[in-house]
């Protein structure tokens, strides 16, 4: 069984956290001891960032470390062989997160090939339109049992999240605003009200709420409202800061969620 699905399979009652970082950054050769350390501090899963020169939902923070990253020479090659490095000691799902372009570049069929070798359980690409997902990336994804995780916004008509629903595995990512990624104290009324939304949709796949999410309010709100919740922008913060240390990016994380 795909890791992801058997992770959420067997989760029960638990609120899920996944987080994300920039492979390549704050140093290239960083990828292992980052992903080993999130594994062993208990995090569920792992978004590794592709780093791309022009990624459109980003914000700043994430925009600064995926051009660090590029400096730093990292590449789709460097990164699934960081991963393939490590992938015996892998137990979590790991999920490729990056734009199309350096994907097509790569190759759709290698990329995947690639990616399933290295361990990885599925990928986020959130330039990637619906049509071209059904058409030219699902069936080569299926192939190599990589699950695609769709995106979907307060914008995001209803009947567009249960089409999503129905030709995707794993778990739908529910964007917490229309904005780019980035860090915000609180959840509104309007977003909360977004969350409830779809709650009663009743979806087959289960959900994961990401975008701003950085201290004990806005985690809650995720985990009532999901199965749990992904943080990007406040840990690639931590990352830095912490000189690629990532105990004590972990460290400080955990206690800003406490807050």
């Amino acid at each position: 069984m795909n890791k992801i699905n058997k992770l959420f399979s067997e989760r029960g009652d638990r609120k899920l956290l996944s987080l994300y970082f920039c492979a390549g950054t704050p140093v290239l050769d960083g990828t292992a001891d980052v992903i080993l350390t999130m594994q062993r501090r208990g995090i569920d899963f792992i978004e590794v960032g592709i780093p791309f020169s022009d990624p459109l939902a980003d914000g700043p923070v994430i925009q600064t470390a995926a051009t660090k990253a590029l400096k730093n020479g990292m590449s789709v090659h460097l990164l699934l062989e960081q991963l393939k490095a490590i992938k015996e000691q892998v137990t979590i799902p790991l999920i490729l997160m990056g734009y199309l372009n350096p994907i097509l570049h790569y190759g759709i069929e290698r990329f995947c090939r690639d990616a399933a070798e290295a361990g990885v359980s599925g990928m986020i690409i959130p330039d990637l339109p619906f049509d071209d997902y059904l058409s030219l990336v699902k069936p080569v994804a299926d192939r190599y049992d990589l699950r695609v995780i769709m995106l979907i916004t307060p914008e995001t008509s209803d009947e567009r999240i249960r089409f999503i629903d129905e030709h995707t595995d794993g778990f739908i990512y529910m964007v917490s605003s229309a904005a780019i990624t980035g860090v915000q104290h609180s959840f509104d009324e309007a977003k909360q009200a977004y969350f409830r939304r779809i709650d009663a949709m009743n979806l087959r796949n289960p959900r994961m709420i990401g975008f701003g999410i950085s201290n004990a309010q806005t985690l809650r709100s995720a985990q009532d409202n999901a199965a749990g919740a992904i943080i990007g922008s406040k840990f690639v913060t931590l990352l830095d800061e912490a000189a690629g240390n990532a105990s004590l990016a972990l460290d400080r994380l955990f206690q800003a969620l406490s807050e």
